[in-house]
């Protein structure tokens, strides 16, 4: 059996470019904020970090010339992770996509595509959880499982509230009502798309150790929702690690200046 990290402890990288700057990062295990001018390397750190990391998002690899993840504890084999870009680019290959589903026209519309995916997979074994408990006669204990989708759904709700937007709880697919129109997540907004992606990809790993990588995440966020965004990732899923790049000083506004390294302070 694999053996799943709790979380990223240190990272190191040899040479950001071209044999220079040498990386040395210690990393908290919730939250960690890198900050730096434009071209200083804080989006080439969390690339490089993400691609010495198997595709198929579990194994650590340390095999990736001068990238060295330490996880915690160090015998871990195995981690978790999901990424969260900027980028809404549009999807390339139209063609293949048209197969999936013809809405999607964006990478935030294939990756809501598979965080709904996912989000039906968690109704599933969360009701099954649910069942088994009900079955031992632990009402209270069942009816605690069902109240992290809920306030999901809450917030979700709170956020877009000043659009009319709510999600139509008597599906098991998310879909929004709107002034009487039902809506799926690929007519949002880009703003919308995003903070829906980020919330689905935290819910969905249903409490267990999981770290979030997120390149300057908040670009296309509300001011106060740069604001919550932490807060709000910390609350759906208390054993996340999240490892972030931003400009933005709304994102650290709740208390998480002291979450923030500089890239010159990592560099050797």
């Amino acid at each position: 059996m694999p053996k799943y990290a709790d979380y990223i402890s240190r990272i190191e990288i040899d040479a950001l470019w071209s044999g220079k700057k040498h990386i040395v990062w210690e990393l908290s295990p919730r939250v960690n904020i890198l900050s730096g001018i434009n071209g200083v390397g804080k989006s080439t750190i969390l690339n490089k970090v993400v691609k010495s990391v198997n595709t198929n998002g579990d194994i650590i690899n340390h095999l990736l010339k001068g990238v060295h993840i330490t996880p915690m504890p160090e015998d871990a084999t195995h981690i978790r992770f999901d990424i969260i870009r900027t980028l809404d680019s549009p999807v390339l290959d139209l063609e293949t996509m048209a197969h999936v589903d013809t809405r999607i026209l964006s990478a935030l519309d294939f990756q809501l595509y598979h965080l709904q995916r996912k989000y039906l997979d968690y109704q599933v074994n969360i009701g099954n959880r649910i069942i088994a408990e009900l079955q031992l006669g632990n009402a209270e204990a069942a009816q605690h499982l069902s109240l992290k989708k809920k306030r999901f759904q809450d917030i979700v709700d709170e956020l877009f509230e000043d659009t009319g937007k709510k999600i139509v709880r008597t599906e098991n697919e998310i879909r929004f009502s709107q002034i009487g129109e039902t809506l799926v997540p690929y007519q949002l907004s880009s703003g919308e798309k995003q903070m829906l992606a980020i919330l689905l990809t935290v819910l969905v790993e249903d409490d267990q150790p999981y770290v979030l990588f997120m390149d300057e995440p908040e670009v296309s966020l509300h001011i106060e929702w740069q604001k919550r965004l932490i807060d709000l990732c910390l609350e759906l899923n208390p054993q996340v690690q999240i490892i972030l790049t931003t400009h933005s000083p709304a994102v650290i506004m709740n208390g998480w200046v002291d979450a923030v390294t500089e890239v010159t302070d990592i560099t050797l």
